[in-house]
């Protein structure tokens, strides 16, 4: 085959691959959007919430350190130990349950059948607060996040597809880690779509989403619903914050990936949990192979824009995205 074209398919493999990363933040916004009718501006600070939690806890860093030192003039920084990566993922998973619980506590359950433009403000409230604790409890510096995730070529996918092309030709280059959130992507939209159409709380939490006092009016807890739903997404954020920050490192610059999945939402559709992934691989893939072909021609840098443009002209011909459901108001 001709080395462009294997470069072109190799541009491709490694779009789909990072389209899965803008999948994983959609996903969180799917739920809170099914579960509330908002959009949840704060999933994205969530992300970086979840990394420099996981972080910190790896590290063994004390929390509030810069603080404490200065109200107490101490000199306190980290514990005398460290914990597995397991432990950590664990007890960020805790916190993260816990988040939930106050967020319904303190914020959502004063907003019961509210406007959703009064939720989706408390939602950038919220994501400034986050961002802002996490600067206090674990400091501003950039970190880098191992759980034992493999990085790097896969050696193995080189070695069998360099026969494919000439003698300047090495084999496709695929991440390792990208590899791996595929897979790990593929498991969270399986279960989540399984657990939204067959479970019990999946079926309430559709209800919920359709009319939060008729919900209320046939038994179901709404303060419960929001509970789980905010529980999940912030699963979910963890995991795409670990795949970031495996990634490129945590850094307060992650809180933005939120922005990259706003085009994916609007191919997707905000209601939809296999629309997320499949919005995420149209923007991954359009955005790579329209660098590679087009690109050099306008002056580069079109991957910060392209997704946005996709994006606009399906709200133009289909708002509703891909596999959103038409929503029709009677008048």
């Amino acid at each position: 085959m001709p080395d462009q074209f294997l470069y072109a398919i190799e541009v491709m493999i490694n779009g789909l691959m990072t389209g899965v990363l803008y999948s994983l933040v959609a996903l969180g916004f799917v739920l809170i959007f099914k579960a509330s009718g908002v959009f949840n501006y704060a999933q994205g600070v969530l992300a970086l919430f979840a990394a420099l939690t996981l972080v910190g806890l790896q590290r063994g860093q004390v929390p509030f350190a810069h603080l404490i030192n200065a109200v107490f003039g101490t000199e306190v920084d980290h514990f005398p130990w460290t914990l597995p990566s397991l432990i950590a993922i664990i007890l960020t998973i805790g916190v993260m349950i816990l988040l939930a619980v106050l967020v319904e506590r303190l914020v959502l359950k004063h907003l019961v059948n509210q406007e959703p433009i009064i939720l989706f403000m408390a939602t950038i409230g919220l994501a400034y607060f986050l961002e802002g604790l996490g600067d206090i409890m674990w400091g501003s510096d950039i970190k880098m996040l191992d759980v034992g995730l493999p990085q790097g070529a896969s050696r193995w996918v080189e070695s069998n597809t360099k026969w494919l092309g000439g003698e300047g030709f090495y084999g496709f280059f695929i991440d390792k880690l990208d590899m791996v959130a595929t897979l790990v992507a593929a498991i969270l939209v399986i279960s989540l779509t399984l657990f939204s159409q067959y479970s019990k709380q999946g079926r309430a939490l559709r209800a919920v989403a359709d009319d939060h006092q008729a919900a209320l009016s046939v038994g179901i807890s709404l303060r419960f619903i929001w509970v789980l739903v905010w529980s999940i997404a912030g699963f979910v954020a963890l995991v795409a914050g670990i795949m970031w920050g495996t990634k490129s490192g945590v850094q307060f610059s992650l809180s933005l990936i939120a922005l990259k999945a706003l085009p994916v939402l609007m191919l997707g559709g905000f209601t939809s949990i296999p629309g997320a992934i499949v919005g995420g691989l149209i923007i991954g893939v359009g955005e790579k192979l329209f660098e590679f072909t087009i690109g050099g021609m306008i002056g580069g840098a079109t991957e910060n824009w392209f997704a946005y443009v996709l994006a606009l002209l399906f709200l133009v011909f289909r708002p509703q995205g891909l596999f959103g459901e038409k929503i029709i108001e009677r008048v």
